[in-house]
Parts: C-alpha cells; structure tokens; sequence
C-alpha cells in the first residue's frame, strides 16, 4: 500500500472533504475529497489511493495514485500510478502511465514544451564565406 508523500508540508488526510478552490505552494499530498479545482505555479501534487477530485488540476507536476474526475494540466511530469483513475484530458511535458491505471480522456504530451518558451538567439560564424556554386 503506498503512502503519501512523506517529505510534503501540506497534507490533507482521507477524513478531509473539501468544496472550492485548493492553492498551495510547494508540496501537497491529499488522500481526502475535493471538489473544485487544484492549482499551484510551482508545486507538486501527490493524489493518494483513497482520495477523489472532481475537477481540475493545474500544478508544476502530479502523481496520482487514487481518482481523479477531471482534466489535468502540468507543466512538467505526470505520473498515474497503478491503481489510478483519471476521467479526463491531460496535458504534460512527461507522462508515465504504469500497468493497472485506467485513463479515459485524451492526452497531449509536449516533451519540448519548455524549449519552446525560451527565445534562441541564433548567431552568425564570423568567419564563414559563401561559395557560390557555378
């Protein structure tokens, strides 16, 4: 049986029901209910076996190893673990879907995501010449 995150500040445990909107910061493991949305700029989220979300998650990263009725959206990696259940989209820039965890949804997974948001400065060789071919 997996336990939730030891090493996480905010733990909301499985006698916990919550209705609205969850912000936290850092690390949060929930094995409780929520009904409303989940949302952190830079955390990560641990759902624990006996918790269900029905709404959206927005966080840095996700690993779920219980029910999640709703889309979820992360900017780095998201993990459905054996047991899991997601009924919905998923976007992420890794994904890891282990043997036994169900995913009905569609899923888009954009390894280069990150890339992509930083600008390039692309430069010239100073020392290059052009050769026309003849």
């Amino acid at each position: 049986m997996p336990e939730l995150n030891p090493t996480a500040k905010n733990i909301l445990s499985s006698d916990v029901e919550i209705k609205g909107t969850v912000k936290f910061r850092d690390n949060l493991s929930i094995d409780g209910k929520i009904e409303g949305e989940v949302t952190s700029t830079d955390g990560a989220l641990t759902v624990g076996e006996n918790s269900e979300i029905r709404g959206e998650i927005k966080t840095k990263s996700v690993i779920v190893f219980g029910k999640v009725n709703g889309n979820i959206t992360v900017e780095e990696r998201c993990e459905l673990k054996g047991r899991a259940q997601l009924f919905g989209d998923l976007k992420a820039a890794r994904l890891v879907i282990e043997e036994g965890a169900t995913f009905v949804g569609k899923s888009e997974v954009s390894p280069n995501k990150v890339a992509q948001m930083k600008p390039e400065v692309v430069r010239q060789p100073e020392n290059t010449k052009v050769v026309a071919a003849r």
